[in-house]
């Protein structure tokens, strides 16, 4: 990747023709790319759940190894801003679809590479320290991701139906994580206990060297956006993006993170964490509650494609805000709802707080890069987007698991009830943003 701009518009940002390609061949290879990307994401999320407590801090007492298992998950949400600088530099300097790649690449073996990593009994003290290393190299990945993803769909798409083709990668997430607790699923269903702890967790991990493939070969075949081909022809890119971003748009950089923090506090609370302590507290099976998270996610994909389209004709910030005021009262339903241990009473649970993610996260497709000129709209958009995930995906791993061992799992929706206020006021701050012009 070229820092400078000039040998960018020799490539193909500059090309003619291939800019005037199809909006929904490139919405469709965003979902794609962004699917596996995340894919590789949810996996560890799972496998920190079920097993890696044991693999790899198997001398710990039990709270000390959730936590410990659920830390690792955490260091990739802090290493997501670091790749959004990263990338958002190159993205808004090189181009959206070569820093897509590149992304691409960086996920796909960090995450490969778990499945290849010896376990605490081999290793020692070296496995944690690897397995930290390697969700940080996710982390970083990721953080690339989601922002040029977006990006190729929205700068592709008409003007006054932008939400409709972004909501394409916006659905990456529950077709991902589906794809994730299926993998895991069948591989707890087809196995015994010691099988699945001894090599079985691993394989839905060795599966990432395919789809890594699958999605390079997605990317390669799609077009530079026609809003940053027009960026490089009129030599408009920005040398320096990032300190751009902080200088002209610390607004709209901050309130936007706020506005993500509870899309990640609440995923976080009632599908991973909630999966650790279904199956740990109260004892419901493996089996129940993967079955019941796949169910989960027909909520979260339903509600991202209906707010995401509906949001280019009644606005981006009135569907998010909506988002945020069902999280605020679903959070303090959704422990209660799972104490029950009666799984139809928990699939509503985990539906229901996965719809009211999916509200909130399907205009934000479009309304988050909306909110950045092109010069910086790469590095504005991951950088909200990666941000909102240290608030809500990073802390909530460390404050969780505390809250409910000491006051109880109603604590729990208190806290993210307090941090879908939080955002609510954070979104009550932005524009709307659905007539403005992608320059």
């Amino acid at each position: 990747m070229s820092p400078t701009p000039s040998t960018a518009s020799t490539g193909p940002a500059a090309t003619g023709p291939r800019t005037q390609e199809s909006p929904l061949r490139v919405a469709v290879a965003s979902f794609i790319g962004n699917t596996i990307e995340l894919y590789d994401f949810f996996i560890y999320g799972m496998a920190a759940a079920l097993v890696l407590d044991d693999v790899f801090f198997p001398n710990l007492s039990p709270l000390n190894a959730t936590l410990a298992s659920f830390s690792t998950y955490a260091v990739a949400f802090l290493a997501r801003p670091i790749g959004s600088i990263v990338f958002g530099h190159f993205g808004d300097r090189v181009g959206r679809k070569s820093v897509l790649v590149a992304s691409l690449l960086l996920m796909g073996l960090s995450t490969a590479l778990v499945g290849l990593l010896p376990g605490y009994a081999t290793l020692g003290s070296w496995a944690p320290v690897l397995l930290v290393l390697l969700r940080f190299l996710q982390g970083i990945g990721i953080g690339g991701e989601w922002g040029g993803a977006v990006l190729l769909a929205v700068e592709h798409a008409p003007r006054g139906r932008r939400g409709l083709y972004a909501a394409f990668p916006q659905l990456g997430p529950p077709v991902g994580f589906s794809a994730a607790t299926g993998v895991f699923w069948l591989m707890s269903a087809s196995l015994d206990e010691a099988a699945f702890a001894g090599w079985g967790w691993r394989v839905p991990f060795l599966l990432s060297f395919l789809l890594v493939a699958v999605g390079l070969v997605v990317r390669l075949k799609i077009s530079e956006t026609p809003v940053f081909a027009r960026s490089v022809a009129e030599r408009a890119a920005s040398r320096a993006p990032l300190t751009e971003l902080v200088r002209r748009h610390p607004r709209e950089l901050l309130l936007g993170a706020g506005a993500m923090a509870i899309v990640y506090t609440l995923f976080y609370a009632s599908m991973t964490y909630g999966l650790s302590y279904t199956t740990a507290s109260l004892g419901v099976p493996r089996n129940t509650m993967l079955a019941l998270s796949l169910v989960a996610c027909l909520f979260l994909a339903t509600a991202i494609w209906l707010s995401a389209t509906r949001s280019d004709t009644d606005g981006r910030r009135k569907l998010v805000l909506t988002g945020c005021g069902l999280a605020a009262v679903w959070a303090l339903l959704l422990f209660p709802l799972l104490d029950t241990g009666r799984p139809v009473v928990m699939a509503v649970a985990m539906g229901g707080a996965l719809f009211c993610v999916g509200v909130i996260s399907g205009p934000m497709g479009a309304y988050l890069p909306e909110l950045f000129p092109a010069r910086v709209r790469y590095s504005g958009a991951s950088l909200s987007y990666n941000l909102g995930g240290v608030l809500g995906g990073a802390v909530s791993p460390l404050v969780v698991p505390r809250l409910q061992s000491g006051f109880g799992s109603a604590s729990v929706g208190w806290y993210v009830c307090a941090m879908a206020v939080v955002s609510l006021l954070c979104v009550r701050a932005l524009p709307e943003t659905k007539e403005r012009e992608l320059v």
